[in-house]
C-alpha cells in the first residue's frame, strides 16, 4: 500500500533521552525518500514544539516545529475548547503552565479556586504537593484532566516515571479517575493528528514503541501501525496485549519493509 503520511513517536522511536536511536536516521531518510508527509507526535507535555524541534536537531535530525505535536499541544487545545473560562490548578512543570497561560487560559496557585485540575509529569512532585492536589480535587464538581497516560518514559539511562504515575497518585488519593486523559491515544489527539496531516486515515502509517498509546492511536484512527522494539515494549508485553500492530520492526531503519 502506498502511504502519503506518517505519524512518528519520538521517545523510544527516534531518540532516547537526547541521543539518537540506532537506525532512526536511516528510517527517517527512507520516509523522506518515499515522499511521506510526517508528523512527530509525543506524549511529553513539558516541551513546546519549538523546543522539541531543537531537541531533535541537536540529536542530528532535521525537524521543524510545524511538524510536531505534543501532549502539551493537545491539552492546551482541549482546555481552550472546553474549559476556557475555568480557573486551572496545575500539578505539572513550568513549561506546561507557560503553554496554558500563553493561550490565554487562567492558571491559579490557590487550589481552593480550582474549577479544573490539570495533572501531568512533575519532577518536583512530593508528599506536600500530593496534599495540595487532594485539597484541589476535594469538590466532586472539579474537573480532573490528565495530560497523557504514559507511566514511564524512555530516558538515556533507563525508563523514568511519566505523567501516568503522577495521575495515578492523585486519582488514588482523590478516589476517582480523571474525567479525561489526553495525549495519545485519546480522541482529541486523533483529531489534531488528522487535522494536521489532512490525509485519509488509510493513507497514513503510525510508527511508535508503545502499544497502548502509539499503536492504539493508529488502530483507533484506522491507520496502519508499526511497532518498533527500540522503546518500552518487549515480546512478553506484545504477546499479552489486546492491541496488535500491523507490523513489528527491530528499529525505524526497517520501515522500508512496510513501505
Amino acid at each position: 500500500m502506498p502511504y502519503r503520511g506518517v505519524v512518528l513517536d519520538v521517545d523510544g522511536t527516534v531518540v532516547r533521552g537526547d541521543e539518537p536511536i540506532p537506525g532512526a536516521a536511516e528510517g527517517l531518510d527512507r520516509l523522506q525518500d518515499a515522499g511521506l508527509d510526517r508528523l512527530f507526535v509525543s506524549n511529553n507535555p513539558t516541551k513546546r514544539p519549538p523546543a522539541y524541534a531543537e531537541r531533535l536537531r541537536n540529536a542530528g535530525f532535521d525537524a521543524h516545529s510545524s511538524e510536531i505535536v505534543t501532549a502539551g499541544t493537545i491539552t492546551t487545545s482541549y482546555l481552550a475548547d472546553r474549559h476556557a473560562d475555568d480557573a486551572l490548578f496545575v500539578v505539572g512543570e513550568p513549561a506546561l503552565v507557560e503553554q496554558l497561560t500563553d493561550a490565554g487560559l487562567t492558571v491559579v496557585d490557590d487550589e481552593a479556586r480550582a474549577d479544573t485540575v490539570v495533572v501531568s509529569i512533575d519532577r518536583s512532585f512530593d508528599y506536600d504537593r500530593l496534599c495540595v492536589a487532594l485539597r484541589a480535587c476535594a469538590d466532586d464538581d472539579v474537573t480532573i484532566v490528565g495530560t497523557d497516560p504514559d507511566m514511564v518514559i524512555p530516558a538515556a539511562h533507563g525508563d523514568v516515571p511519566g505523567s501516568g504515575a503522577i495521575i495515578n497518585a492523585v486519582s488514588g488519593v482523590v478516589g476517582r479517575d480523571p474525567d479525561v486523559v489526553l495525549g495519545k491515544p485519546s480522541k482529541p489527539a486523533r483529531r489534531i493528528v488528522s487535522e494536521r496531516l489532512g490525509l485519509p486515515a488509510s493513507d497514513c502509517l503510525v510508527v511508535g514503541d508503545r502499544l497502548d498509546t502509539d499503536i492504539a492511536l493508529g488502530e483507533r484512527a484506522g491507520m496502519t501501525t508499526a511497532l518498533v522494539r527500540t522503546g518500552v515494549t518487549d515480546d512478553r508485553e506484545l504477546a499479552r496485549s489486546e492491541v496488535s500492530p500491523d507490523y513489528v520492526l527491530d528499529s525505524l531503519a526497517d520501515v522500508d519493509t512496510v513501505l
